[in-house]
This record gives structure tokens, sequence and C-alpha cells, in this order.
């Protein structure tokens, strides 16, 4: 397929649906590509593609909020795509995105120009661990991390183990000031076939694009349209911090009717509750929208006397296929018990 330039909204659209009130605000990825990439974009599905083809994932690891202060180059990839290429010995034409959910789902357009942007995805939603990647989560060997350190430095990890990949680059990137660039390779296209979302940018983009023609409609056919079902709507009135987990939280919702709805939070929404009951979990994408404007809200958007409406998303197929992927990303895995949908 070809991404024209005025498919850009609706695709970052898309994408801010599938972060789950995580993955950070698209909106400078968007400036970056709308004045910088020559248009159209080529996007190439993995079975058109030679399935024993290098590729490479690309996103940006850490506190997103403080890219608003650190702006990225152009070309901010660049040093890490060099340093696995000189590891692993040969080039690396391919590229594909690592998460599909907020401002990452973007970031391998920046690479249109120098290598083939494959459309498949290594979460389908935003996730907060590099471990929770599709290519980690079924263990694909000779996986390679590549990430920033700072002042120009390069960290390059390879690790039998998921979580020592994600500890060892999330100290790096502290180190880096805690935010930075970080690309994973040491993979095929064809690993993709299996352990990787398939077709999940242009499913992004049909969502952007359903969302931008209903935006303006009640609410229950906006999440029709999205193909969702609407969850809650109603007025903030409280919010509280976990008394165990000071990443975690919860919002509380007074509906019509005075119903009582629960959105529980990490650096995602993961899970709702009405009048106690749990109605949706993580893997579903759980979005909140302003129930005014139906702007895409981040989790730290969610304040007090804010009219908000929750609508849910099902979860790309892909994660419900063995237990041992959905244990990755049901709200235990966030370290939240007792809310994993049965």
């Amino acid at each position: 397929m070809e991404l024209e330039r005025e498919d850009l909204t609706a695709l970052a659209r898309g994408y801010a649906l599938l972060g789950s009130g995580g993955g950070g605000s698209t909106t400078m990825l968007e400036l970056m590509l709308r004045g910088s990439a020559e248009w159209p974009l080529r996007i190439s599905a993995a079975s058109d593609l030679d399935p024993a083809t290098p590729c490479l994932g690309v996103a940006f690891v850490g506190s997103t909020m403080l890219l608003g202060e650190r702006m990225p180059g152009l070309d901010p990839f660049h040093p890490l795509l060099a340093a696995v290429e000189r590891w692993l010995g040969h080039p690396v034409p391919a590229v594909c995105s690592l998460e599909g959910g907020g401002m990452n789902g973007l970031a391998p357009l920046t690479l249109a120009g120098t290598h083939t942007v494959v459309d498949a995805d290594c979460t389908g939603r935003a996730v907060p661990s590099l471990d929770q990647m599709s290519l980690f989560v079924d263990r694909v060997p000779g996986l390679v991390f590549a990430c920033e350190t700072g002042a120009g430095g390069v960290a390059l990890v390879e690790a039998g183990r998921p979580i020592d990949a994600e500890r060892v680059v999330r100290s790096a990137i502290v180190q880096a000031g805690g935010v930075g660039c970080t690309v994973l390779a040491g993979f095929t296209v064809g690993d993709l076939h299996q352990h990787a979302i398939r077709g999940h940018l242009r499913y992004a983009l049909s969502l952007g694009r359903s969302y931008l023609a209903m935006q303006d409609a009640p609410l229950p056919a906006l999440a029709d349209a999205l193909g969702g079902r609407l969850l809650a709507e109603g007025r903030i009135v409280s919010t509280a911090p976990s008394p165990i987990d000071p990443h975690a939280g919860a919002v509380e919702i007074v509906g019509h009717g005075g119903t009582v709805h629960r959105v529980v939070t990490r650096s995602e929404t993961l899970a709702v509750l009405q009048d106690g009951r749990l109605i949706a979990a993580a893997p579903t994408v759980i979005v909140v929208l302003d129930a005014v404007s139906s702007e895409v809200l981040e989790v730290t958007d969610l304040g007090l006397a804010r009219t908000v409406a929750v609508i849910g998303i099902p979860a790309p197929a892909w994660w419900s296929e063995s237990p041992e992927r959905l244990a990755r990303v049901v709200p235990s895995a966030y370290g939240i018990v007792g809310l994993d949908a049965a």
C-alpha cells in the first residue's frame, strides 16, 4: 500500500487510540514526518517480501514527555542502526514497529527513505516493558537491542532472558537522561509471520479514519464505528494513587443514574469496573475520551471534574492465541492483582 501525506492525521489518531491511555503523544512525530518524509510512503506486507530479509524495529523508550524538552534530530536512530549492523555483520534493509500504540506506531516511518517499511507490529497496543514485545514473548533467538546511553554513547545487549534486555536497556536509558532511542534487530521478515501482529498499520489507519469520520457523533455510535463498545460515561469525581504502587492509580467516574465506574491505570489504562464488577481489562484496548470534544486522553490527562467516556476496543487476537502470550499483557503482568478477566 501507499501511505499519502493526507493519511498521516488518521494514522496518528489510530495509534493514539491504540495507546490505551499511554504510548506518548503522536504530535512530535506527526510534525517530523509531515515536513521531512518524501510522500507517498510505500508500506509492504510481510507476505510480499522474502522471508529471509533481515528486519529491525525502532522505538523511543522512557518518559516520552521528556521529548518535548529534548527534541530528537531528524535521523535519531542512525547511530543505533550502525551499531546493530556492525554487530550482526550485514545490512538490515527492513523495519517494522515495536509498539503499535501511541507515538511509536509512527517511529518506523522515519526510516521510510532508507528502509522497506513492513506492516507488522510487536505489541498491537501500548505496553510499558520491552520484554512484552511479541518477539521476546515467543522467545525468538538471537535478538539484539541497541540503545542510547547519553553523550553519543550506544549500548548493545544480546540477552537470553527477555527480562535482562528490559532491565539493562532501561538502566541505559535512565543513564541517558530518562528518554532515548532503541533498535531491536536479529530477526527476519519470516519471523514476523508467526511472532508479530501483521497488518497493524493498516488497522490503525482504518481505526483513525473511523474516528475522524464519527468524532462528532453520539458516543455509542462512535464506539460502534471503532468496533468497540461504550463502557462508561460520566464525570470524574476522584483520583487516587495505589497505596502499594506509586505508578498505579484509580479514577472514579459517576455516570448516569449514579452508576460508579472505576478506571484502573498504570502507564496505560488497564481495567474498568462498574459498581465493583469487572467489565473490561487488558489486553482489551481501553480508551478514555473527553466526552465533549472526543479528544483521546492519556492517563495523565484524567483530572477531577472532567467529563469522559470510556470505550473498549478488542485486543489483537495474537495475544489470546496461547496462555503464555496472554499472561504477558493482563493486569497482573503489570503488578495489579485481582483484575485479570476470566
